[in-house]
């Protein structure tokens, strides 16, 4: 007899088995990436989000109502989403819980629904959708889902039937997206998502796999999510607000109230709790407004403006004396600040014990390129990029780490990106997020950075700078391909633009460095040559050698940079 209903025992179940499902299948779905570089990490980033997502549903307990294990697995998701592939995963597993609030067990209706819900939340936090993608095959999944639900309310016969759209689905996106049918591949994600409804659907018929137990310790740490950030100092509130025993919050009400009184309004939680933060010159308003409707605890009032003008007169005086921004003498000074015990970021040293107003967090594959940022002065440098893109729980560490009243984070990887701007959603001040796709691009946005500005307006001139170069990344192609229209054989090297299109293909690395080099459009003075993983000092320098010969009156210089699976990044400006 088929599963007409499911509680939260049989939810656990199910994600138990999607997850463990999706990580036997890991290596086929990182397989299934476009270009055939060696850190094809879309399995490896979804499995890393399901997983933290798993940890936290474990924890809250067999007996947990459905919309308790919902919930809790959408809260891991949210702090482990890795790449673009699990934040996405982790929006479809937050639309999910919303629709699953305030059910102790649901039928195939309300999963019908929930999956709804789960397309609508993944394709708001996308500024552009592509169709041919996991969006695809969540929408026409949960559409078949609706469809089947309204004709037979039982969960098997609906999961069954949005396994089996959401395969069609993944089967379709060559035909929408050129570059997967050029590739010969199907989208990655989507396909991550079709095991994980296989898997659910697995233990629904009593079939389902074996799943790996986290480890113990693996708990995501909780943060405050912020429904809305401005600008503006003044007076800083901060308060936990708790509702009164038997009644709830209105949470969208008292935003509303706050945002009438101040800036920086930040309401993050729900109708038990929230955390309030808000900038005005009327601090007892905003401590008035909670304590209608609730009681207070951590209350905390700062004057900000003479903080904050001494600091940035401090910082505009450095920035105008002619300290140049490479020499990382101003920017220690302006953007230093104090260390987490235990964090997995980097640590700066001379960190400064007063709250500057802008401070800069940075991500970086391979020790060179980081301690690069580190002599800029970047506050942070959390360690991860191609294969090892950070979670938005470990770039929500190093902000909170930072003692500072804004923060710009340099993503420096295009699959960093999306998980950044989630960051800049959630933390608990204002956050800038400077779109750049690799670590040179991240140099030049720095010397962009104007200390007198705030972040927002850093942000989107340090973006505008960072792309004003030029750069190409260098690797070997791990399997036989076309890009482009060129086909590409196992073992050649590959020079690929920020954007991952094929510039040069080659036998020989040199050879294909120089036609790469030789296509950049001219005006440039400076080539800089940062050597990662697969070659060493000396190679380099004859690379650089020959560069120098073949383009004419071009300085050319040679940075350590050793960063993974890319032998050279190479920027020319």
């Amino acid at each position: 007899m088929a599963r007409r209903a499911c509680d939260g025992r049989g939810l656990l179940g199910a994600f138990r088995a999607a997850v463990a499902n999706l990580e036997a299948h890991v290596d086929e779905i990182n397989s299934l990436n476009v270009f055939p570089v060696p850190d094809g990490d879309t399995g490896t980033n979804m499995l890393a989000t399901v997983k933290a997502a798993l940890v936290e549903a474990e924890g809250a307990g067999e007996d947990a109502p459905a919309e308790r294990i919902a919930a809790t697995a959408s809260f891991g998701a949210l702090m482990g989403a890795r790449g673009n592939s699990g934040v996405i995963t982790s929006q479809i597993l937050r639309g999910i819980s919303e629709a699953l609030q305030g059910k102790a067990r649901f039928n195939g209706l309300d999963l019908a629904h929930a999956l709804d819900s789960g397309t609508r939340a993944a394709y708001g936090a996308v500024a552009k959708p592509v169709e041919g993608t996991i969006l695809t095959v969540i929408r026409e999944a949960s559409a078949a889902a609706v469809a089947a639900a309204e004709r037979h309310n039982d969960i098997e016969a609906v999961l069954t039937v949005t396994l089996d759209a959401a395969e069609k689905s993944v089967a379709r996106t060559p035909s929408l997206l050129p570059i997967l049918r050029e590739a010969g591949v199907v989208d990655s994600g989507g396909q991550g998502l079709y095991r994980l409804f296989q898997g659910a659907l697995l233990f629904m018929i009593g079939r389902a796999p074996e799943a790996a137990r986290p480890a113990p310790g693996g708990g995501v740490k909780p943060s405050v999510l912020v429904a809305h950030a401005d600008e503006g100092f003044g007076y800083e509130t901060m308060y936990l607000l708790q509702a009164r025993p038997g009644e709830r919050l209105d949470v969208d009400a008292l935003r509303d109230q706050l945002e009438a009184m101040g800036e920086s309004v930040l309401v993050a939680g729900d109708a038990r709790a929230v955390k309030v933060h808000v900038h005005n010159d009327r601090p007892d308003q905003v401590i008035a407004s909670g304590l209608g409707v609730g009681s207070l605890s951590r209350i905390s009032v700062e004057n900000l403006d003479n903080q904050a003008r001494d600091v940035r007169e401090t910082r505009a005086a450095e920035f105008t004396s002619g300290a140049s921004p490479g020499t990382g003498e101003a920017l220690d000074r302006a953007m230093a600040s104090g260390s987490t015990p235990g964090s997995t970021t980097d640590e700066t040293a001379g960190a400064s014990a007063a709250q500057v107003p802008l401070a800069v967090v940075a991500v970086a594959a391979g020790d060179g390129l980081a301690a690069i940022f580190r002599d800029f002065g970047v506050s942070r440098v959390v360690v991860g990029g191609q294969s090892a893109n950070p979670s938005t729980g470990e770039l929500l560490d190093a902000i909170r780490s930072v003692d500072a009243t804004e923060i710009l984070i340099l993503p420096n990887n295009p699959n960093v990106v999306l998980a950044a701007r989630q960051v800049a959603q959630m933390a608990d001040r204002p956050v800038g997020v400077v779109a750049t796709r690799n670590a040179a691009e991240g140099f030049a946005a720095l010397l962009a950075m104007n200390p007198t500005l705030n972040a927002a307006d850093n942000a989107a001139a340090m973006t505008t700078a960072g792309r004003a170069i030029q750069t190409l990344v260098v690797t070997t192609a791990v399997r036989d391909a076309t890009i482009g229209g060129v086909k590409v054989r196992e073992g050649q090297t590959i020079v690929l633009d920020p954007d991952d299109g094929l510039v040069a293909v080659d036998d020989e690395p040199t050879p294909a460095i120089l036609a790469a080099v030789g296509s950049l459009a001219p005006g440039y003075e400076l080539v800089t040559v940062y050597y990662g993983e697969g070659t060493d000092l000396k190679t380099t320098e004859a690379l650089a050698h020959r560069i120098g010969e073949a383009a004419t009156g071009v300085e050319v210089e040679v940075v350590h940079g050793g960063q993974p699976h890319y032998h050279y990044l190479v920027s020319a400006e």
